[in-house]
């Protein structure tokens, strides 16, 4: 047996039985199939997921990001009127000057898909930065669900308002909604590079259409200097001078918010984006710097087609259709496709459309099934089965279902929680950019990150003032996510909490002299001062209270606590020989798992059943239950022995628990 011997017993309670035979066996391997116990499913391309050019990945992302032009222009000239051009004006300049510079940061800090909260992640330690990234991933849930279903149900809208379309489908909508989500679950059901290629598709046909739109409806404008100068005309009617309407733009641009959505999910499926051949885990500079092409082109295309846009829509639509129940309310470009083009081709373009808006939601599941996997597993706050693509697949999906029936397939009634969960996300990349930059002396960054930031705290604190439901409706996601993440530590708290656990030489040499008696018997000791007195007086209480014989043969197992909000690891044995005493040293964030752990992992070594000798501690039995599942003590032997239990079901190979 090798030095860093892998153990066998210490992962079969965190991973999966072996599939059954037959039906069941066969659809629980293709459930499973691609498991990665390390990383998300798109976490890191294997050969099912390889590494795809960055354009290709921006298609990806772009789904989401260039599908807002279906409404984006219609929700402009609702929230601002004729200000609407100068208000989207403000909306690009915090595009470029505001979240591109941000993510391009975030691309370099966090190169691995996790986003932000990564980033954050690293200031706080113990529960108080869990707590932090549950917070975080509530508000990115919100943002990434609503996502799938609000770009559904106006994918349904476009439905509905083709001409086409018949009269009995306007009472389906929701229906049609369910459809749309469950046919997007479908393709993740069938692999992601079915979803890179369908996004490129998609995408291309989409922009291309939309050249042909926006610019017919520029061309018009140029050529119908009237309806400019009547634009021209109500604005100085209504505001009093130029300042007005600057001022007025700026406090108006923060409900046009949905037009920054994107950038999240670009750096969530970044491990996608294929890098260079010298790229290393640590140092993916080719993936970094396709990742920055991404979110640039990605930029400066949406920034083009939403000034030109937001203006030709609100010069050539009369502001009465963009009202509810007009026929360019929310579907502004599609009204113009129609009245160019005529029906045939805007029923084209109305099929793009209603394409692109339903695969909007391909980027957000996409980040959700990198996202999640990398945290709420490692917290010990999901079962291990998150970690594997088609169950999550299936868990997002029905939870879309349930919001879509929720909230009726009402694209208005999920606009407040989209912009916040947005918002939120977008706020704390800023903050997470301008602490990087600040930590790496970078004064001028620093200030230029820092104003980013207060402007994104100002159009979140709008955005929630002026839709306080959208943070209601985030709280409830962050509410479920703390109350399943509570549930699953406290159900997954006995199991043996490592990955692996490995000796050193002298922990080998220690294990090899026991063995070679015929017996191993493990003392565990809490380190304290560790003088001889100390080793002393605890083999003659254990021999006392626990019968313990051969007592100098004994051998001492140390466990020192590290996070306990950690929830499992790599367990890394060294042996000490100290005043003649033989002990075996771990860190870990829980003792009794631990010490489960490496006993089973010492009959692997030895081919011996270890035996180990408690004592049993005074207290409440609640208030050390609590104290084992918040600091990791607490009652040893018993939870020892349950922990064993579980992870062994053969009491005959099982280890042996004395308790004195």
């Amino acid at each position: 047996m090798g030095v860093e011997a892998m153990q066998d017993t210490v992962t079969r309670s965190a991973q999966a039985p072996a599939p059954t035979p037959g039906r069941r066996g066969r659809f629980r391997r293709w459930l499973l199939a691609g498991w990665d116990p390390t990383v998300g499913p798109h976490g890191r391309p294997n050969q099912q997921h390889r590494p795809h050019r960055w354009w290709q990945v921006m298609c990806l992302t772009g789904v989401d990001y260039f599908s807002t032009l279906g409404y984006q222009p219609g929700i402009a000239a609702l929230a601002a009127g004729a200000l609407s051009p100068i208000a989207t004006l403000f909306l690009v300049l915090l595009t470029l000057g505001g979240a591109l510079p941000v993510y391009r940061r975030v691309a370099v800090e966090s190169p691995h898909g996790e986003g932000s909260i990564a980033m954050l992640e690293r200031l706080l330690n113990w529960w108080a930065g869990k707590l932090l990234v549950l917070v975080l991933l509530g508000f990115l849930a919100t943002d990434f669900m609503i996502t799938i279903t609000l770009s559904a149900a106006d994918a349904t809208a476009h439905v509905l308002e083709n001409p086409y379309a018949p009269g009995w489908l306007s009472e389906e909508r929701v229906l049609i909604t369910l459809v749309l989500i469950g046919l997007l679950g479908a393709v993740f059901l069938k692999g992601f590079r079915e979803a890179i290629s369908i996004a490129v598709v998609l995408v291309a046909v989409y922009l291309a259409l939309n050249v042909v739109v926006v610019g017919a409806a520029v061309g018009h404008v140029m050529t119908d200097p009237v309806r400019v100068q009547d634009w021209l005309n109500i604005l100085n009617a209504d505001y009093s001078s130029p300042l007005a309407m600057v001022a007025l733009s700026a406090l108006v641009f923060p409900k046009l918010a949905l037009g920054l959505s994107g950038f999240e999910t670009g750096v969530a499926v970044m491990p996608q984006v294929k890098g260079d051949p010298g790229d290393t885990e640590d140092h993916p500079k080719g993936r970094i710097r396709g990742t920055h092409r991404l979110l640039t082109t990605a930029a400066l295309i949406m920034s083009v087609f939403l000034i030109l846009s937001s203006f030709a829509t609100t010069v050539l639509i009369p502001p009465a259709q963009f009202q509810p129940g007009g026929q360019a309310n929310g579907r502004a470009l599609a009204y113009l496709a129609h009245q160019y083009f005529g029906d045939g081709f805007g029923t084209v373009y109305d099929i793009s459309t209603i394409s692109i808006l339903w695969f909007a939601g391909a980027s957000a599941m996409a980040g959700l099934l990198n996202i999640v996997p990398r945290y709420l597993p490692r917290y010990g706050m999901a079962p291990e089965w998150t970690r594997a693509a088609r169950p999550l697949t299936l868990l997002f999906t029905a939870i879309a279902f349930v919001i879509t029936v929720i909230f009726g397939a009402d694209v208005d009634a999920q606009g407040g929680a989209y912009a916040t969960g947005v918002l939120v996300l977008m706020l704390s990349a800023s903050f997470a950019s301008t602490l990087a930059v600040l930590r790496r002396g970078h004064r001028f960054q620093t200030y230029a990150f820092g104003l980013i930031t207060l402007i994104f705290a100002y159009t979140t604190v709008d955005n929630i003032v002026e839709r306080p439901d959208g943070v209601k409706i985030a709280s409830l996601f962050i509410l479920g996510i703390l109350l399943a993440s509570l549930a699953s530590r406290v159900w997954r708290s006995f199991e043996l909490r490592a990955s692996t656990v490995t000796f050193d030489d002298r922990a080998m040499m220690i294990l090899r002299e026991a063995a070679a008696t015929g017996a191993v018997r493990i003392v565990p000791n809490e380190p304290d001062a560790r003088d001889e007195q100390e080793y002393k007086e605890k083999l003659r209480d254990t021999r006392q209270e626990t019968h313990l014989p051969d007592a100098l043969m004994a051998i001492f197992l140390e466990v020192t606590l590290t996070d306990t909000s950690e929830f499992a690891g790599e367990l890394r044995v060294e042996g000490e020989r100290r005043f003649g005493y033989k002990i075996l040293k771990v860190e870990s964030p829980a003792i009794a798992n631990t010490i489960a752990a490496v006993l089973l992992q010492i009959r692997e070594t030895t081919h011996l059943v270890p035996h180990v000798y408690f004592h049993w501690t005074e207290g409440n039995p609640v208030g050390h239950l609590a104290k084992f599942l918040i600091f990791g003590v607490g009652e040893i032997a018993p939870v020892t022995r349950e922990v064993l239990r579980r992870a062994e079901p053969d009491a005959t190979h099982r280890p042996q628990v004395h308790v004195g």
